[in-house]
């Protein structure tokens, strides 16, 4: 059965720093694409960093670029979001998400509907 758990979430104040984690089990995900999505509430979900070792792609949302950074230990099965300088706008519910190793990818997903499995979710609240 293919678990993902995120930890690490909890209040901060804003200009501080979080880093988040994500364990899998179940499956390894070395050359699957894996994502970190949030959602605040009254908000869509959104994806704001995803990693594909294939090819080294990374994807960061526009609203993250230079504060976030996602990174991976695939000897581990886990996958980290170090977060940066963050604001109010930051607060949320932060998932991991993780796409079936049987799919041939041949992108980067950004989508939540291109992921198949997914964590239960970690608060972050920063506080200004």
């Amino acid at each position: 059965q293919v678990q993902l758990v995120e930890s690490g979430g909890g209040l901060v104040q804003a200009g501080g720093s979080l880093r988040l984690s994500c364990a899998a089990s179940g499956r390894t995900f070395t050359n699957s694409p894996m994502a970190w999505f949030r959602q605040a509430p009254g908000k869509e979900r959104e994806c704001v960093a995803a990693n594909r070792r294939i090819g080294g792609t990374t994807y960061y949302a526009d609203s993250v670029k230079g504060r976030f950074s996602i990174s991976r230990d695939n000897g581990k099965n886990t996958l980290d979001l170090q977060m940066n300088n963050l604001t109010s706008e930051d607060t949320a519910v932060y998932y991991c998400a993780a796409r079936s190793p049987g799919r041939i990818d041949t992108y980067l997903p950004s989508q939540g509907s291109e992921y198949d499995y997914w964590g239960p979710g970690t608060q972050v609240t920063v506080s200004s």
